[in-house]
């Protein structure tokens, strides 16, 4: 997500900073092209015009032009004025009522509604520690209730058995007695969609929420939608008042001017973005973080906290323990590729990190995670005695392996070398010990590297 915006604006900032200072006519020229770049990333212009206006006015200052680094200060005001677009503070789910606390959520039809309240329910549930129910009112497309109650299992939560040909209104009746005596601290009502906005689904939609009265009435919408989004966004604000949007699918949408648009249309928060197909991949939105990987200044926060929720802490210890040691055999090796999988793949573990944007170029058309995948097939081709001892691998060893993982010999030996790398690596963090680190040791452990 942002891809495009990420690339457009690194490559402005790239230019601003080989100028020692700026003039006024700098900053306007910076404006125009932060301008072009949100409108090619599917910002509505309203949105983009008040964005740049605002953002000339602070640029144009004179701390700005006399500063020692004035292009670190545009940067700084790009950063903080896009924070501030996208909602400047994080936005928790509001639960504060005395329970079940009521979630309904709405959307068009395809945009992932019930995916969406799976993942949620999933993350009610093992975050948060809640008891969740979920309860389908679709009851306009054919086994919508059914596929609710496949993904409420897969969730581990309870969904509301399911009385054919019961209308909305009574389903949620029944939805919100069934929670007050099972004593559920959370109600999640999936509302039916439309192809298209219409005054029956808006209907329907007033109907139920004067009923259910819920506490948070959150849109779910499809970020590669992009401009329709918007819309869609403001006419179920206007019609029903939302209190929070859930952008589904931005791991496909690399322009990403929707979630800019969205939140300034409604002028409520995005609280959650679906990052992928697994009921996992739901996080919440930070729009500081979000800011900062779209200005490629990284986002290690978000990178340290999804390591600390899916990798094994003892196995990261014990793996640790041995790299400190100086060992790192191809079972290590396999063991950082399965980790870095359940991280989201390379690619996004990459999106992460400060400066990636820069390196986009080189990057593109590369299949990272395909590389992965021969790499785990070729380890997994071997035998326990091989994966410890890769000095064992001669050529007849390696054919086999080939083989076997439907690959070639020159990617085994790319693999080895590979390996080896990091084992001198190793070795060499375990001569340094930490006083060699800490003298300056970083640039002998990557001696020779290349």
């Amino acid at each position: 997500m942002f891809d495009c915006l990420n690339k457009r604006l690194s490559s402005i900032f790239s230019g601003l900073r080989r100028k020692g200072a700026l003039t006024e006519e700098d900053i306007g020229s910076v404006m125009r092209e932060v301008r072009v770049a949100l409108l090619e990333a599917d910002v509505a212009l309203p949105v983009v015009k008040e964005f740049v206006n605002s953002l000339k006015e602070k640029a144009v200052g004179a701390k700005i032009i006399e500063s020692v680094s004035p292009a670190q200060m545009v940067i700084k005001l790009v950063h903080d004025h896009l924070a501030e677009l996208l909602g400047s503070e994080t936005q928790q789910l509001n639960l504060a009522m005395n329970p079940p606390a009521v979630v309904l959520m709405a959307g068009l039809q395809g945009s992932g509604k019930t995916t969406s309240m799976g993942k949620l329910a999933l993350r009610l549930r093992t975050k948060q520690n809640k008891k969740v129910l979920v309860a389908s009112l679709d009851v306009q497309r054919p086994a919508a209730q059914e596929q609710l109650a496949v993904v409420a299992r897969q969730a581990g939560v309870e969904s509301l058995p399911i009385v054919p040909g019961q209308p909305p209104v009574e389903i949620t009746k029944r939805a919100l007695h069934e929670a007050k005596i099972g004593g559920f601290d959370v109600l999640l009502l999936d509302t039916a969609g439309r192809l298209h906005v219409d005054e029956e689904l808006m209907a329907e939609l007033r109907e139920v929420k004067d009923l259910a009265r819920p506490i948070e009435t959150l849109l779910v919408a499809d970020s590669l939608t992009g401009q329709d989004a918007v819309n869609i966004a403001r006419q179920f604000h206007e019609t029903i008042g939302i209190t929070g949007i859930i952008l589904t699918r931005i791991d496909g949408d690399a322009r990403g001017g929707a979630a800019l648009s969205m939140r300034q249309v409604t002028g409520q928060p995005i609280k959650f973005m679906g990052t992928g197909e697994k009921l996992e991949q739901l996080d919440p939105f930070h729009p500081l973080r979000i800011a900062g990987r779209i200005l490629d200044m990284g986002d290690v926060v978000s990178l340290v906290e999804r390591a600390a929720e899916t990798m094994d802490q003892k196995e990261a210890e014990a793996t640790a323990k041995r790299m400190m040691d100086g060992k790192f055999d191809l079972n290590d090796l396999l063991s950082q590729l399965r980790n870095m999988k359940k991280m989201g793949g390379m690619g996004s573990l990459m999106s992460m990190l400060p400066g990636m944007g820069q390196l986009q170029d080189k990057l593109d058309g590369v299949d990272l995670e395909g590389g992965f995948k021969k790499q785990e097939a070729i380890i997994l081709s071997m035998t326990p005695q091989e994966r410890q001892f890769p000095k064992l691998l001669n050529a007849s060893r390696k054919t086999r392996i080939a083989a076997g993982a439907g690959t070639s010999v020159q990617e085994i030996n790319k693999l080895l070398k590979q390996h080896q790398q990091m084992e001198t690596m190793m070795k060499r963090l375990k001569k340094m010990g930490k006083k060699g680190m800490t003298r300056g040791g970083m640039a002998q452990l990557f001696q020779g590297m290349r």
